[in-house]
């Protein structure tokens, strides 16, 4: 009997350590969602507005809904187009504005996946702006990096 638990343990115990060494963690930590970075400015001065309403022309999904505070506001552009159209609310003001991009895929880690990035191309008014002065470009490529991508002046 005392054989067969030595013979047992010298085959099992080393079958585990070589398991255990073997797998990778299989979490993703990273974030994996791209959105525009928009920072607002008032009189120059990177002030978020009082009320901040932004939701999807031709969708259903609102994002922001009279939220205050809100600095940077984040705008999700959708990977399977090469447009979006958006109407924001600043302060009650609304403009309609329409993102031109580029998407690419971008391979995040093994644990992650792809994502994709996106270069825009242009932002344009639908109309004439209300509330917004100007919109200025930061960084054109759209990451999942914390960065600034466009200032916003209302």
């Amino acid at each position: 009997m005392r054989k067969f638990i030595s013979a047992s343990l010298f085959i099992l115990v080393p079958g585990i350590i070589m398991f255990l060494s073997s797998c990778t963690t299989g979490s993703c930590f990273e974030e994996t969602e791209c959105y525009v970075k928009a920072s607002f400015y008032k009189n120059s001065t990177r002030t978020p507005p009082d009320s901040l309403t932004l939701f999807g022309l031709n969708n259903d999904s609102i994002i922001y809904n009279h939220s205050s505070s809100i600095q940077p506001g984040l705008i999700p552009l959708n990977a399977s187009a090469d447009s979006c159209t958006f109407i924001i609310g600043i302060n009650g003001e609304f403009d309609t504005i329409e993102f031109r991009y580029t998407n690419y895929p971008h391979l995040i880690s093994k644990e992650c996946g792809y994502t994709f990035y996106h270069h825009l191309d242009s932002i344009f008014p639908l109309e004439q702006f209300h509330s917004i002065k100007r919109i200025e470009y930061i960084d054109k490529t759209i990451t999942n990096l914390n960065a600034e991508n466009i200032r916003i002046y209302y």
